[in-house]
Parts: structure tokens; sequence; C-alpha cells
């Protein structure tokens, strides 16, 4: 592959932000990720622009990223409207990585935002429902809530207060894996309260107070197998990442040895398959493809961020991506082998638990912590002597499982 880079990445803090419109969010990450790569806002040749909702929660659709860009004094250059669910950051990533390798640009903007809390409760969860087929909704429901047949869910464990619906296709993911491979409650708190304790070393993270895995499963109930802790929350945020060409890379200011590889991108759908045949899971074939673009294993990460929009989702993830064997996710949180010191450490910001998850900025938001682990500049979630890390987001769901999935490898 031709060198493609990412110099320079930024990040909002993620959370409840009132305060703060979609647009200063936007130019708070971009203006940290050009002071990051050495360039300004003059040198931003194009621009791929991630957001999901803010036509649902404020009416603006079409030109949202023309918006943005204006508003940031950028304009005259291309700008790519992008949505692609839960993996719209990352899919602007690959589309960004695409435009500068094909020759169209040797330095380009890829950012990614939203703007997702309300007053209005029924506003704000109703924002996921076009997420699955809404002309299959009862069809698609009843195929996923299948998954979880065989599982007793104890009385009590299903939260009275309005929750999204996509916590009851995680909790049928989550059942049929525990039906599959005796993975317990236990072992999804023990992944929890590993990123809860990851973030509490991250000041950009929504939620950063610790939990044991016994607070953990004390926690209030949202459906089971989850508890409060175990799920991702509605957010606000903005990630943002300078993406350059060889002679792009030569045009910037930023020190030479703070550019990153990127050795893989990967953008693949879902497909039919049998819920339990986990060999074809769409992160699984994704995966295998970028290990072979990038030529490394899975034995050469050393550090992963992946989609935990519940707890399971991480255990899911990585046996999918290889880095534990199939069915071993949780009992790997429960060794330490997925905390900072372990073996292969997992969402060392705290992941989409706790860091928080503004759908349209979270691919971006694992691209800017995985940028910070590479170069040395994670602080006290430093990993050690990483020389290779995986990016795994996951968009919507199709059938048994996500719509689309983007894995991403980065290397110094």
């Amino acid at each position: 592959m031709t060198d493609i880079f990412v110099m320079g990445v930024g990040m909002t803090p993620f959370g409840k932000q009132f305060d703060k419109s979609l647009k200063m969010l936007c130019a708070e990450a971009s203006s940290q990720a050009f002071s990051d790569a050495g360039c300004t806002a003059g040198d931003v040749e194009a621009i791929f622009f991630g957001n999901c909702v803010q036509g649902h929660m404020e009416g603006q659709d079409m030109i949202r990223g023309e918006i943005v860009a204006r508003a940031m004094g950028i304009s005259s250059v291309p700008v790519v409207n992008v949505e692609n669910a839960c993996a719209t950051a990352s899919t602007a990533l690959h589309m960004a990585a695409a435009y500068v390798r094909s020759g169209a640009a040797d330095v380009v903007l890829a950012l990614g935002a939203e703007k997702m809390y309300s007053p209005d409760k029924a506003l704000m969860f109703s924002a996921f429902d076009g997420a699955w087929d809404v002309h299959e909704t009862e069809s698609g429901r009843a195929q996923l809530l299948a998954m979880g047949n065989g599982v007793d869910v104890p009385e009590g464990t299903t939260s009275s207060q309005p929750y999204s619906v996509f916590m009851d296709v995680y909790a049928a993911m989550a059942r049929a894996h525990m039906k599959t491979y005796g993975s317990t409650q236990a072992q999804i708190a023990a992944v929890s309260a590993k990123n809860h304790m990851h973030s509490t070393r991250n000041l950009l993270a929504q939620y950063r107070l610790p939990y044991t895995v016994e607070s953990v499963l004390a926690a209030p109930p949202i459906v089971y197998p989850f508890t409060l802790p175990m799920c991702s929350p509605i957010s606000d945020g903005a990630a943002a990442a300078i993406i350059c060409s060889e002679a792009g890379r030569r045009k910037l200011s930023a020190a030479p040895d703070r550019a990153l590889r990127i050795l893989a991108s990967v953008l693949q759908t879902g497909a039919a398959r049998d819920p339990f045949d986990y060999d074809h899971h769409v992160s699984r074939l994704a995966a295998n493809r970028a290990y072979a673009m990038a030529g490394v294993g899975p034995e050469d990460i050393g550090v992963a961020e992946v989609h935990d929009a519940t707890a399971v989702g991480e255990i899911i993830e990585i046996e999918a991506l290889g880095l534990t064997p199939p069915g071993e996710g949780g009992l790997a949180a429960e060794r330490g082998e997925t905390a900072l010191g372990g073996r292969i450490p997992v969402n060392t910001s705290g992941g989409l638990e706790c860091k928080g998850h503004p759908i349209g900025a979270t691919g971006l938001g694992q691209i800017y912590e995985l940028a910070l682990q590479l170069r040395g500049e994670a602080e006290d979630r430093q990993v050690p002597n990483a020389r290779f890390a995986i990016a795994q987001n996951g968009g919507g769901v199709i059938g048994v499982e996500e719509a689309v999935v983007a894995v991403t490898i980065l290397g110094r």
C-alpha cells in the first residue's frame, strides 16, 4: 500500500455539552488536530464529515459538513457528508485515506461530531430507531431476540425506565454468547469494571468513577445480563484526524516521528449467517482482511480499541479480532489480560461504556486514543512499547450482526 499517515489528532471531552453547539465542538477537535499535525485550516484540501443524528435532533440535513466547514473558515474544498450508523467516523477515516491514496489530495481532514443530548428523552432514544431495517422491525426484532432463548432471565433484571431498543439486541447477543461458550454475567462485569478503571485515567472520558466487579453487578439493571455501568451512555462530542500522503507529511511542521502509518483500513458489511457461526462474524472477516493488508497478525497488536456499546461487545469483538481464543474474551478480562499491564490492553480510553459514545465521532475517538498510545503520549494509561494498534468500530444491525464494521490497523 502507498504510505498514508495519521499526522494529527484532536478530541473534545465526551459527555453532556449543553453549552456547546455542533459547530463549536467541531472547531475544538479540528483545531487540536491542526496543531498536532503542524498545519492550519488553509492546508486542508478536503473534508470527510461524519454525523448521524443532527437531522433527527435539529432538522439539519443534507449539508451538515459544508456548514461546519464554513464555520471553521474552510471553503472552496470538497466536503463529503458521511453517515454509516455507529461506524460513521471510521468510515470518514476510511474514505479520507482512500481519497489521499488516490492522489486527489495530500492533506485531508476526517471529522466526526454529534450533539445527542436533549431534555426530550423520547427524541433522544428514537435517534437510534433507523439503525435497522424499519420495514422489517417486528421480524428483525424477533430474529435477534431469539438468539437469547435458552438462558433464564432472572426476575427484576429489566429496567422500568426508558432505554434504547439496542440494549435488548445486545442483551440477546450476550445471552447467545453465554449459551454457546458458558460466559457469565460476572465476566461481562469484569470487562465493565476494567473499562471504568481505565477511564479514571482519561480526562476526556464521560464517566471517570471506578467500579469493582461487585459494584457493577449491584448497579441498577437495564436488561439481563446488563446493569447500567455495562452500557454506553448517550454523548455529545467531536474527534478529528489529519490524514496525509508522504508529500503531505513533508508539508507539515510536526516532527516526522509523530506520523503513524495506516497499515490497513477495511470497511465491510455484514451478511446472512447462522447466529452461532462466529467464524463468519463480520468483524472476523474484516479483521482477516485487515491483517493480510497490514502484514501483521493479532499476536503483533499491542493495544486495541473496540466497539463496546455494551460490555459484552468487547468480549465478542476481541474474539473476532483473534486477540483471544473463541469463548475466552470474558475469561481474559477476569484474568487481567485486557487491562493496563496485561497481555493485550483493550479500551485503554475507557471504551464506549465510559469514554462515551457520540455515534458520529466514536470511531475517530478510537483513533485519537491509539495515536496517543503509539506515540507514547498516553501518560498514566500508557501501554509500553506498542508498535501496532487495532480499532474495530461497528454500526447498525441487519440480521444477527452489525450492518457494517470498520477495522483499522495503525503502526509506528
